[in-house]
């Protein structure tokens, strides 16, 4: 191993989003105690020193709950009970395995200010424990790309959370090399995303929940029948009904789904067409592809049998009159 290289290993493999030990090196030069010289910032000595700074800038430490507080855009929507339950145990039993990212908070001194962790916050604040955090001076772009990559990086993310997320960026300003940058897709998938979430009304959308099982394609086949008024409307009615709260997230999302579908169009009632001594000898049924015509046997059976007799003469007949 280079000597150069000594100390990367105490980073860790990965440093918060948008950071990186290259990018660090120049404040670690500066911090760099003057008695060094200068073999303080070149060589293996400065080395050595740029990694500790770094591993200081980048130290965890222990905050209380209530200090926190949470980011300006939310990423998520709200998880179940059960998936915090979950959660809640899993750190009481053994504890938190992974900090919390955090910077000091731009306006109110003493505070600061969630990128991600969320959920980790929250039960840690429920056991009544410190949290484990990282504190990084971030800009509002540098917390936003760091909250963004961090959780499109796990697996249970799903597709509308993404959408959101990203719809809420541009609305608040970011631009959208940015909004690539944090939720790590290219122009088309970002367009993808953020027409989704527009399309979608957002109190349907915090009805229906996360739908981890739902993925891109129904989501957008959703909001393109929610733009019809009416599919929108009896979305609403079946968001407000009793007992669709208590439904998981993808069993709302069907629900609303089956809803907002398009309903085929009813067949028209077949005409009834009758004989001058009022007898129904036919039914009639016509649409797009077809004309149909029904002989009730019952009524009229032999005349059914004289018209197929005759329809080749019938035809015939319609040709001449067709070429005048």
């Amino acid at each position: 191993m280079a000597r150069k290289n000594l100390l990367t290993g105490l980073l860790g493999d990965e440093l918060p989003a948008g950071n990186s030990a290259d990018q660090a090196a120049p404040e670690a030069e500066k911090a760099a105690p003057p008695h060094l010289g200068v073999m303080g910032t070149r060589g293996a000595i400065g080395a050595v020193t740029r990694s500790i700074e770094q591993l200081k800038a980048h130290s965890i430490v222990e905050i209380a709950p209530e200090l926190i507080e949470a980011s300006f855009i939310a990423d998520r929507l709200e998880s179940t009970p059960e998936s915090h339950r979950a959660l809640v145990d899993s750190i009481r039993e053994h504890g938190q395995q992974v900090p919390v990212l955090v910077r000091p908070h731009p306006k109110k001194e003493g505070r600061y200010q969630i990128a991600y962790g969320r959920r980790r916050l929250r039960a840690i604040a429920e056991l009544g424990r410190h949290v484990r955090a990282v504190v990084k001076q971030l800009t509002d772009q540098e917390l936003v790309v760091a909250q963004g990559q961090e959780n499109s990086a796990r697996t249970d993310l799903s597709f509308i959370e993404k959408a959101l997320f990203a719809a809420r960026l541009e609305e608040g300003g970011f631009d959208r090399e940015t909004i690539m940058a944090a939720l790590s897709v290219d122009k088309t998938g970002l367009s993808r995303l953020i027409s989704s979430a527009v399309k979608i009304p957002r109190d349907i959308i915090e009805a229906i929940g996360s739908a981890p099982r739902a993925g891109r394609d129904r989501w957008i086949e959703l909001a393109t029948w929610l733009e019809n008024a009416t599919a929108a409307a009896a979305a609403r009615r079946l968001i407000e009904s009793d007992g669709f709260a208590r439904k998981d997230s993808d069993e709302r999302f069907n629900a609303v789904t089956n809803a907002a579908a398009p309903k085929p169009a009813k067949a028209p009632r077949p005409a009834v067409w009758k004989a001058e001594d009022g007898t129904r000898v036919a039914h009639i049924k016509e649409d797009e592809r077809s004309v149909t015509l029904a002989i009730d046997k019952k009524a009229a059976g032999e005349f059914g049998a004289y018209l197929v007799e005759q329809l080749p003469e019938i035809y015939a007949a319609f040709k001449r009159r067709a070429d005048k």
